[in-house]
């Protein structure tokens, strides 16, 4: 008789968790983490605005974050994230970031060739330096040099100073540099061909 009041009660604590969760089968599905993108990865505040919305009320307050990830390796990517407090903004900044990482072509610390960057009001020139220059950058354009791997780099901003302007335009110029394999392959030639004699 015992046994079966325990075998009643068992039925009935599985029915009661079975009705709290339903659809539940199994263990729970494993929480998605930010890809490694070779190594561990810096991270640095770009730019931290607060933004007032007028309401019955008052004024209800929220914050938007603007970040840059990189690995200092030719990988950099940034995010920008808006949350009612500043630390949950500046999170889903991160996460976005990671999302967005792209690949830098670099040569000997510097890049392989002049650009200029362009968004919006943000217009930034961007010039290979020879070794020992150092990053010549300010604001969120040496943020983003930086952890790209950039060690030398002359840059000049020819308009704007809007940080957000400023790191979409520095985004640009990045992704439009191309390597001195990659212009050989679209030439046809060999890289001795194209690469400059010192």
């Amino acid at each position: 008789m015992s046994e079966e009041i325990s075998v009643i009660e068992e039925f009935e604590s599985d029915a009661g968790d079975t009705k709290k969760n339903p659809r539940r089968k199994g263990p729970p599905p494993p929480k998605k983490k930010a890809p490694a993108q070779g190594g561990e990865l810096e991270e640095r505040v770009v730019a931290v605005n607060r933004v007032a919305k007028v309401v019955k009320g008052g004024r209800r307050f929220s914050f938007s974050a603007l970040m840059i990830v990189g690995d200092k390796k030719g990988k950099v990517g940034y995010g920008l994230g808006k949350a009612k407090e500043v630390p949950e903004a500046i999170r889903k900044a991160t996460q976005e970031a990671y999302k967005n990482m792209i690949t830098v072509p670099l040569e000997s610390g510097t890049i392989p060739h002049e650009i200029l960057g362009e968004f919006d009001a943000g217009k930034i020139l961007f010039k290979p330096a020879s070794s020992g220059t150092g990053v010549k950058a300010a604001g969120a354009c040496r943020s983003i040099l930086e952890l790209a791997g950039v060690h030398n780099i002359l840059t000049k901003s020819l308009r704007g100073n809007n940080p957000h302007n400023i790191v979409k335009a520095t985004f640009k110029a990045l992704r439009e540099l191309r390597s001195v394999e990659q212009i050989a392959a679209s030439r046809e030639k060999s890289v001795k061909g194209i690469r400059l004699k010192k």
